[in-house]
């Protein structure tokens, strides 16, 4: 995408505003909490002090906003802590000339590392930024510099106060996740039943898992009915698949294909009644046509692998329902032990080693996390020193706004640089020509503030260009209460943040981390991944009273990791001003969107062989695990070819496929009449997966294979596929 393509693009997406509201009853109550803080510290200590504690109570009510699956009161201790420190350190060192700069270089690249715990510590701790450049520019004295930064840590504090005391949807982010998991199941299924071949989100089902990792605190009091729906939830997921699926599920047309598709819709309003409910925490309630729908006759009308798959559906719904039935009356506050195999997320306390030893491990030349830290504390510094030049008394506003605009990556940086500065420049006028009209005092300034903070937590979802508008608002009548020039003020204002967004973007302009360069890695990554999770599901086949669930499970979730970081910087890849052919010389994009085809096309074929995994006393398949683990060899070499830019060669594989169905068939014809615990159905599962799977990888080699010149000896032609494989028609994306 050309420059002036990708900034009208970004500037657009800036400037987009969502017809969606944050819940009110959580903005008033966020809001209220800065109430509880400023009013109190203004008529005891006065205007000076009542703007720390502000400070810190907004921030730290802004931190429980974000998208977080931990306690809310934590995020608000967290935040307060971060900065008290923040704010205790920048008195000390603005009192010492030359120490200031030093120190904000510091923490701002402490500030990006914080990035590689997650966005919501990302965002918390360039807050600590903004609020150190703020409140550090009051007059006051180092002796007090501590109380100041206990003011800032006590907003924390009382907001955490509040949310214990006034709880506003308890545990509805764990609610929402796991609900959100179903409805897609749901809908899943509803598209299964037209086009078998379709694809799942897997999106909600990783958040889903998220959201299920709890703290020691969490654990105590976990809401019965969100104890175990997840895991039904993903054993769910391949079960719809192999009932729908026309080679290893039932037939592509006649009865069993009606059947089927009955089942997939009495199975979708289950799924839609399991969501309801879990968001609600209300007692599961669905039509009777869909209980009907899955309790008819199965068994005359389907068979084989499909009749094995729609039993194992109607066991894990009724088990999902029963589920929520048994939960006990106050599913809000009823304690539960903790359970061995529950995910851990480690305590606040706990959390100061974790981040440190995630911190170090992002201290290498590759990784875009310090990418990112140095370009945050180079560009904010850059600012600072610059908007000190001017000699203007709201210089600080630069350092700000490039505190934060600058993200890690090329558009959330530019559609918020546009997005902060029309904001700034609305929220700023607006607040100024109140104050110049009306001429508030102290105390209705700090009323005037307390509304903006309302507004500012009510449209977090609408807009980033809104929620500034209010925060600057905010701002201006918070810093109003110590009376000055407004309209002045209002002038240096909007000169600093344009001077403070246009360094955040040069910067980062100058200092790039292109996601269109890491395409080949993270196409890589994937290929690779899908290999081990096809090794660990075919393992099962070869050794099923030995086989390690927890090994596929691993695979699984490694794979959805893999997935999402590719889908993510493909998206951020398409809105960079870069050309594909330079940044990724080895992909086309042509050849990234077969790949990814390809990919998907493996993911979905050990998906279905994931669903007939047979029990622990089950026969095993001779050479099942041992192809497994010439598959996944196969396709690590194939990542490391994608990454030096090679031709892939999966000879081996189809020459393995085809030896094995030769074997296989030379068994049977030896073979007299066995009895009926023969394991011919799993060898026939295995047989049509093998199938598919060496479809899949032809595909991925003509999707790699490069458009011109010569191909390099000893490479095989991509366009082979093993006798006997399955038709073309099935290569459809997982």
């Amino acid at each position: 995408m050309p420059w002036l393509a990708a900034l009208r693009h970004t500037g657009r997406a800036g400037l987009h505003l969502e017809r969606a509201v944050g819940d009110p009853v959580r903005a008033a109550r966020g809001a209220g909490a800065v109430a509880l803080v400023v009013f109190p510290v203004l008529a005891l200590l006065g205007p000076v002090q009542a703007t720390s504690a502000a400070m810190g109570a907004f921030i730290a009510g802004t931190a429980t906003f974000q998208r977080s699956f931990r306690p809310r009161r934590s995020l608000a201790v967290a935040a307060g802590i971060g900065l008290g420190v923040s704010t205790f350190l920048g008195y000390l060192a603005v009192g010492v000339p030359g120490l200031f700069p030093v120190l904000l270089a510091a923490w701002c690249f402490a500030a990006g590392l914080a990035w590689a715990l997650g966005p919501t510590a990302g965002v918390v701790a360039a807050n600590t930024v903004t609020v150190m450049l703020v409140v550090v520019q009051l007059p006051v004295s180092v002796p007090t510099a501590l109380g100041h930064a206990l003011l800032c840590t006590l907003g924390g504090v009382v907001q955490a106060l509040v949310i214990t005391v006034f709880p506003v949807k308890a545990w509805g982010a764990q609610r929402d996740a796991l609900a959100d998991a179903y409805a897609e199941l749901a809908d899943y299924a509803r598209r299964l039943r037209h086009d078998p071949y379709a694809i799942i989100d897997p999106a909600p089902l990783m958040t889903a898992r998220h959201a299920a990792a709890l703290t020691p605190w969490q654990e105590r009091r976990r809401p019965p009915e969100l104890h175990g729906l997840r895991g039904i939830a993903e054993r769910i997921r391949p079960t719809l698949a192999a009932i729908a699926d026309p080679e290893l599920g039932a037939a592509a047309e006649g009865p069993e294909r009606d059947r089927a598709r009955e089942l997939l819709a009495g199975a979708a309003q289950l799924l839609d009644a399991l969501a309801r409910a879990i968001r609600g925490g209300d007692p599961v309630a669905y039509p009777k046509s869909a209980p009907a729908a899955l309790a008819g006759p199965v068994g005359t009308v389907l068979h084989g692998p499909a009749l094995r798959a729609a039993r194992r559906l109607t066991t894990l719904l009724s088990r999902a329902a029963d589920s929520l039935d048994q939960s006990g009356e106050d599913t809000l506050s009823t304690p539960i032990p903790g359970s061995g195999g529950a995910l851990v997320r480690p305590g606040l306390a706990r959390m100061v080693p974790v981040a440190l030893r995630t911190a170090r491990r992002q201290l290498h030349g590759g990784s875009p996390v310090l990418h990112h830290a140095v370009r945050l504390s180079g560009v904010v510094t850059a600012a600072y020193l610059l908007a000190r030049l001017t000699g203007l008394h709201h210089s600080y506003w630069a350092a700000m706004t490039a505190a934060m605009v600058i993200r890690p990556d090329f558009g959330q940086t530019f559609s918020r640089g546009v997005a902060r500065v029309a904001g700034t420049v609305v929220g700023v006028v607006l607040a100024t020509v109140v104050v110049e009209l009306a001429h508030p005092g102290t105390w209705a300034s700090c009323v005037l503030a307390v509304v903006c903070i309302g507004g500012a937590y009510l449209t977090l979802r609408t807009g980033y260009a809104l929620a500034t508008t209010c925060i600057s608002a905010y701002v201006v009548f918070l810093l109003g209460i110590d009376q000055g020039h407004a309209v002045q003020t209002a002038y240096e204002r909007i000169l600093m943040t344009l001077l403070g967004g246009a360094v955040a973007l040069v910067g980062y302009a100058l200092f790039p981390t292109w996601e269109t360069a890491r395409l080949p890695e993270r196409t890589a990554e994937w290929i690779t991944a899908v290999g081990r999770y096809a090794a660990a599901v075919l393992a099962g086949y070869g050794d099923p009273a030995g086989r390690d669930p927890r090994a596929v499970r691993r695979a699984l979730l490694d794979l959805r990791e893999t997935r999402s970081a590719f889908l993510q910087a493909r998206e951020r890849a398409e809105a960079e001003p870069v050309s594909h052919a330079v940044h990724s010389p080895q992909l086309s994009r042509k050849q990234l969107n077969r790949a990814r085809e390809a990919v998907g096309h493996l993911s979905r074929v050990s998906l279905l062989m994931e669903a007939h995994l047979p029990g622990r006393e089950a026969e095993p398949v001779p050479g099942a695990a041992e192809f497994g683990e010439l598959l996944a060899e196969a396709t690590a070499a194939a990542g490391a070819a994608v990454l030096a830019g090679t031709p892939v060669d999966f000879r081996r594989v189809r020459a393995a496929q085809q030896a094995w169905e030769e074997a296989e068939a030379l068994a049977t014809d030896q073979e007299l009449v066995l009895s009926h615990h023969r394991p011919g159905a799993q060898q026939e599962v295995v047989r049509g997966g093998m199938r598919l799977l060496v479809t899949a990888l032809g595909e991925l080699e003509r999707a790699l294979r490069k458009p011109k010149g010569p191909v390099p000896a000893g490479s095989a032609p991509n366009s082979s596929a093993p006798a006997g494989s399955a038709p073309r028609s099935s290569a459809r994306q997982a």
